[in-house]
């Protein structure tokens, strides 16, 4: 029963100690209500052919609603098709444990916008915020993340998670599929 216990105790420091440190960027609170926001972070790159994309995730609050800000980045030397969230846009979040998490959009039409930097690379920036159910908090906490599909106004895009990798962008190491693990808590107790 002794050795039982310790291993509960140390199942359960070695759980807490791995949720990482929250960092907000945002906390605004005024007459409109109040908004909190984590750091973004890079849960998706790719690089080929001189274009690339990015995806990065925040989750944040807004009066006691926890969101996902999920914001999209296409660069290439050549023209960017526009994507755009509308009413019917979702994403959804396979979990390792075959669970699929489904975050709706707050129907907000966004197709973004298109800037072209001083080197003349088109880059292309789409931002919206996506909505977390109830009944799939414990889901998002326990289990690591596999693969990505969002539901754009007229088409889908699948994105595979990876374990761990080096970003070309800033040169850190970043671990998608454990994001929610990571992250989740830091707006658990807002809500």
């Amino acid at each position: 029963m002794k050795r039982l216990f310790l291993g509960y105790l140390f199942i359960l420091s070695f759980v807490a100690f791995a949720q990482r440190p929250c960092e907000f960027t945002t906390d605004v609170k005024d007459s409109l209500g109040t908004y909190k926001s984590t750091k973004e972070y890079l849960v998706y790159e790719k690089n080929f052919g001189g274009n690339s994309s990015y995806i990065f995730f925040s989750i944040a609050i807004f009066d006691q609603t926890p969101v996902l800000q999920v914001q999209l980045l296409d660069k290439s030397p050549e023209f960017i098709k526009a994507k755009c969230f509308d009413k019917n846009s979702k994403i959804y979040l396979q979990l390792n444990n075959n669970k699929i998490v489904t975050l709706l959009h707050n129907n907000e039409e966004s197709c973004g916008s298109m800037l072209r930097d001083d080197k003349g690379i088109n880059n292309r920036i789409l931002s919206g915020y996506f909505f977390f159910r109830k009944e799939d908090y414990e889901d998002l906490k326990k289990s690591e993340l596999s693969f990505i599909r969002i539901k754009f106004g007229a088409e889908s895009t699948d994105y595979m998670m990876r374990k761990a990798f080096k970003s070309e962008l800033d040169a850190q190491v970043y671990e998608p599929e454990s994001y929610f693990l990571n992250y989740f808590h830091c707006i658990e107790s807002k809500f």
